[in-house]
């Protein structure tokens, strides 16, 4: 088992290397960035910005500047150069800082994960309460009536975009029914007596994004867990065990469920990331503060560094994942053996 983890961690080293270098790669094939922008926008005031300093600007990130005329070997000595500076921070631990706001951009990757990161871990645990439940229900019961309605809660989260669905959801229960707040985290101006004031805010705020994660995210994990559930149902060994006398509940939860474990598992490769990465759109649509809006108003605003760190965080956290599903593996299946 160690030799296997270490033998991975090796491997889960070279892939960050290789998404380093394509993150770093994009990014000086973008047309423009932030600086850019700003510089152009002081420019049209008729002040002046001095080159050097823009240079040093880009330069701190590891993105020097190629002169005009430059060929093509000292074109590519400085994007190697600027490839291991930047490199060279993030093995420190330095993802730089922000144009926007100034602000280093682990602190603002921290600081606003908390929302993202909150929506996304009840949205996932009911999203898990639900859908294996539903999926094998429609396995059990093929072609039936609860199969069907199954099939359409797969086809509506399939189907609907987030944008649509949660305005929707929006428009109904905040606009003309009122139930609920439309937009934000918390009532500004509000002043909560106690905690449960404060708490009871904040459920009302996230109740309908949660909702519309939850409801588009049910339809996968269900169509994955009943077909993989008629396809066990299927097997030799099922209908062994039911030729016992074996009882329906146990055949289904102990023999069945089992293996139809191992593909989700497989699923569970990208919860780590998803759980951190916010949904950018959710996010849009109900105005929350969390790491997804933050990182759609960077990808606008073309903030490089914030851009080339918050890619490795997910990379990094994508990493980790798949080495966590890799483990998951011997734990479902004795019959993998972690060499």
């Amino acid at each position: 088992m160690l030799k296997y983890i270490l033998k991975r961690l090796a491997l889960s080293i070279l892939i960050l290397l290789g998404v380093s270098l394509i993150i770093y790669v994009l990014i000086r094939c973008m047309p423009t960035d932030y600086v850019e922008n700003k510089v152009l926008a002081i420019t049209q005031q008729g002040a002046d910005v001095a080159e050097d300093m823009v240079a040093n600007m880009y330069a701190s990130y590891g993105m020097e500047q190629i002169p005009d005329g430059a060929g093509f070997w000292e074109s590519a000595a400085i994007m190697i150069r600027g490839y291991f500076n930047w490199l060279g921070s993030l093995c420190r631990l330095d993802f730089g800082t922000s144009f926007i706001d100034g602000e280093p951009v682990v602190n603002k990757i921290v600081n606003n994960m908390g929302v993202s990161f909150m929506v996304a871990l009840i949205a996932t645990i009911f999203e898990f309460l639900i859908a294996i439940p539903l999926g094998i229900t429609a396995a059990r019961h093929q072609y039936s009536v609860r199969d069907y309605i199954v099939t359409i809660f797969v086809m509506i989260g399939i189907s609907l975009p987030a944008f649509f669905f949660g305005q929707i959801l929006k428009d109904l229960f905040a606009n003309k029914l009122g139930w609920f707040p439309p937009s934000g985290l918390i009532n500004a101006g509000v002043e909560h007596a106690t905690v449960l004031d404060w708490l009871g805010d904040y459920c009302l705020h996230l109740f309908i994004p949660i909702l519309t994660v939850v409801i588009l995210s049910i339809g996968a994990r269900m169509r994955m867990t009943r077909t993989n559930m008629l396809e066990v149902l299927n097997s030799d060994y099922i209908r062994t065990a039911r030729a016992k006398g074996l009882k329906e509940q146990k055949v289904i939860y102990k023999h069945a469920f089992r293996n139809t474990l191992i593909p989700l598992v497989t699923s569970l490769a990208g919860l780590l990331p998803s759980l951190f990465s916010g949904a950018i759109i959710t996010e849009q649509v109900f105005d929350l503060p969390g790491i997804g809006n933050i990182a759609y108003d960077a990808m606008m605003k073309v903030d490089i560094p914030f851009i080339m760190g918050y890619n490795m965080f997910l990379a990094l956290l994508s990493v980790i994942g798949v080495l966590l599903a890799d483990l998951m593996y011997a734990v479902v299946d004795p019959r993998v053996k972690l060499q």
